[in-house]
């Protein structure tokens, strides 16, 4: 079967419903970690965002900081580093890759790097998580705007900073607006080009918590396995609804195309986020044609609170989409979080507060000339 055409995409065949009139809730992502949206800053967003490739190729000389920083000896090179953001990136992965060329990823833009914000909490919970704190050896912070990276550079040793030409990450991006949308299809776009480097990755939303090693849940096969808002009792039934927030891909020539058609899918559908659109195109024909393998993460390692595991010796962390407390109480949740998550769930459920996002326009294709 022939690749459909870039720009002249038409609706999956093979969904058994159609596409869904209303936009799917962001929620549970994981049950290795505990969102704390709302906690440290009550009112930001998160600026999730990636860059393109063509954006890695320019210069970006808006900041008076290096591009990157891993160690206190390759942080003394400053702005005397004459290497192309492209080879800096490579340099960074390759140094917090895993022997299998495995690293951790998440987003950070101003908004949540200030100290003792979210950031801060997320490192923290490798530190006090179980067999966790090796694996920030690993973790890469991707920062968006100079306040991210200078924030990250003082936290930990693998931060890398990316030019954003003519957008501004900093500011607040609301769910769903033009602004948020587009930092959605960005950090898709860099993860593609990841994988094109020869690396996976555990992405994880920069507003989670880890507490325990995720890596012995796993499956040993699939191309790209998936936290889900639903499950339906299968890891391959694609009934089951994705969560963008906690992924684990593999770098082969099958991710590397899905996640090319992933991205030119946005334009198929046009006011809708990544996750959206992937649980639309993973019926698409195409998919299977490429041969990716996809695993649907069971709930009962990683879930959160649109499907709560009933095992709570299971349900070790946890997720909250929007998280709403007064500042008196932020330091005790925080402590407690910090102790351990296994019976956080019903504590933290009755502070929830999810976005009411309404009816959204009926999700459609957009044809292209």
């Amino acid at each position: 079967m022939a690749k459909p055409p870039r720009h002249t995409l038409t609706m999956p065949s093979a969904h058994p419903r159609g596409i869904p009139t209303r936009a799917i809730p962001r929620a549970a992502a994981a049950l290795f970690f505990v969102t704390l949206v709302g906690v440290a800053l009550p009112l930001a967003v998160l600026h999730r965002a990636a860059v393109s490739r063509h954006s890695l190729e320019d210069p970006w000389g808006r900041y008076p900081l290096p591009l990157f920083a891993v160690d206190d000896e390759e942080s003394a090179q400053g702005d005397d580093d004459l290497d192309s953001e492209d080879l800096k990136l490579d340099r960074v992965l390759q140094k917090a890759s895993m022997r299998d060329n495995t690293v951790i990823l998440t987003t950070l833009n101003a908004a949540w790097a200030s100290p003792g914000s979210v950031i801060d909490l997320f490192v923290d919970s490798f530190h006090s998580g179980v067999r966790t704190s090796s694996l920030l050896n690993h973790l890469v912070i991707i920062a968006f705007d100079g306040d991210a990276y200078r924030q990250c550079a003082k936290i930990h040793h693998y931060c890398f900073a990316l030019g954003t030409e003519g957008v501004d990450f900093s500011e607040e991006k609301r769910f769903l607006t033009s602004g948020y949308l587009e930092m959605m299809w960005k950090r898709l776009d860099f993860l593609r080009l990841v994988l094109e480097k020869g690396y996976s990755f555990i992405f994880s939303d920069a507003d989670i918590m880890w507490f325990r090693n995720p890596f012995p849940h796993f499956y040993p096969n699939g191309d790209l396995q998936i936290a889900c808002d639903h499950y339906v009792g299968n890891a391959t039934d694609l009934r089951n609804i994705a969560n963008g927030g906690f992924n684990y891909v593999k770098s082969n020539e099958r991710t590397i195309e899905f996640y090319s058609f992933w991205y030119s899918s946005r334009l198929r559908y046009p006011g809708y986020h990544d996750q959206d659109v992937f649980n639309a195109i993973k019926h698409d024909p195409y998919v299977a044609d490429i041969g990716l393998e996809i695993k649907f993460l069971s709930t009962a390692y990683f879930g959160g609170f649109c499907e709560p595991s009933r095992d709570l010796n299971k349900d070790y962390d946890g997720r909250l989409e929007e998280l709403f407390v007064t500042a008196s109480k932020l330091e005790k949740i925080v402590d407690i979080v910090l102790e351990g998550a296994t019976k956080l769930q019903p504590f933290f459920a009755k502070l929830i507060k999810f976005h009411a996002y309404g009816t959204q326009k009926e999700m459609r294709t957009v044809e292209h000339a």
